[in-house]
């Protein structure tokens, strides 16, 4: 089987943040996220090689120079270019003569601990055309809503269904098993998309679809908050595959302090990542925030459940709460914010 990662978005929700480094390799505690996607993939390796299409747009270069900051092992890369943004479904279609046989789908901005495994042997045992995987959320209105027969079937899908079009509470996770004749229903050369294009074709094909539901960690990183929240969930441990104590870098306080960080007398640092190259002076208080690579405190600066971004300047005496900086902003001293 082979996997393909949807790594071509501009991540417009994600901005600022977004502007300048793609969204598919902002650090999550230091460490790029795509390779968070690709610890999912090693366990379903096949002689020892996972190939992984990696369906590339906006800032392919900065992308693909980052995947040489880790070994690979045994994930083989092979990036795709799209000349024109084709939407998720086609991105799909557009890697199709390279399709041999299952593809695993992955959106790329979503962060779980899921074990792939034993969906790829149901969506066998099923012989299904399609499985989703789906998780449960309390307020299913800003996802696609799947509502699934008692033997896992796909009966429907609601794109952000408004209150009382369902009752359905599972969401695509925006992960997907296909066969390769579901890539041959997607007209080629043109945008087309999973939720508003592609799913409504396949119930009409009457294809075998399937959802199976997980309880595995899933968060979508797509937003400032929600990306400062999967940085707290990592350094917390609350993801199964990544546990706390497997970095090296975690200091008592629960953060994750690059060695290339300089911090002064008195610093205090505590639930939050600082990057590389950041130099943190006397009394600075960071709290519940993520401070990108090369960016500078000064005295007595307070940041509180805040991310800023590389490059950033916090003068002294500054407070930050609940604030979003994007790259190489600059806050004069005494100021207060959020």
């Amino acid at each position: 089987m082979q996997t393909l990662i949807l790594a071509g978005g501009k991540g417009t929700r994600l901005r600022p943040l977004t502007l300048h480094t793609p969204k598919p390799i902002v650090p999550i505690a230091n460490r790029p996220f795509l390779y968070y996607q690709l610890d999912l993939l090693r366990p379903l390796a096949v002689n020892g090689v996972m190939e992984v299409l990696l369906s590339l747009s906006y800032q392919p270069r900065k992308i693909e120079a980052v995947l040489t900051h880790e070994a690979l092992g045994d994930i083989v890369i092979r990036p795709v270019v799209e000349r024109q943004p084709l939407g998720t479904a086609g991105a799909m279609r557009h890697v199709r003569p390279q399709v041999t046989g299952t593809l695993l789908v992955l959106n790329g901005d979503i962060l779980t601990d899921i074990d792939l495994r034993p969906v790829l042997d149901r969506h066998r045992v099923r012989r299904a055309a399609v499985t989703l995987v789906l998780v449960q959320v309390a307020d299913p209105s800003g996802y696609g809503v799947v509502e699934l027969e008692s033997d896992g079937r796909i009966r429907a899908f609601h794109e952000k269904p408004r209150p009382g079009v369902t009752d359905a509470k599972s969401v695509n996770a925006g992960i997907y098993l296909l066969e390769p004749e579901v890539l041959d229903l997607i007209p080629g050369g043109c945008e087309y998309s999973f939720e508003y294009d592609l799913f409504p074709r396949l119930l009409a094909s009457g294809l075998p679809l399937y959802g199976d539901v997980t309880d595995a960690y899933w968060l979508d990183i797509g937003t400032p908050e929600r990306y400062r929240r999967a940085n707290a969930d990592v350094l917390a441990g609350r993801l199964r595959r990544y546990p706390p104590e497997s970095s090296p870098a975690l200091t008592p306080d629960g953060s994750v302090v690059a060695a290339e960080a300089m911090l002064k007398a008195g610093v205090s640092v505590v639930r939050s990542v600082i990057g590389a190259n950041c130099y943190l002076a006397d009394g600075v208080q960071v709290v519940d925030s993520v401070v990108l690579a090369g960016s500078r405190l000064a005295e007595g600066a307070v940041v509180l459940s805040s991310v800023l971004g590389r490059g950033v300047h916090i003068g002294a005496g500054s407070v930050l709460h609940n604030v979003v900086l994007g790259d190489k902003s600059v806050v004069t001293d005494f100021s207060r914010l959020g």
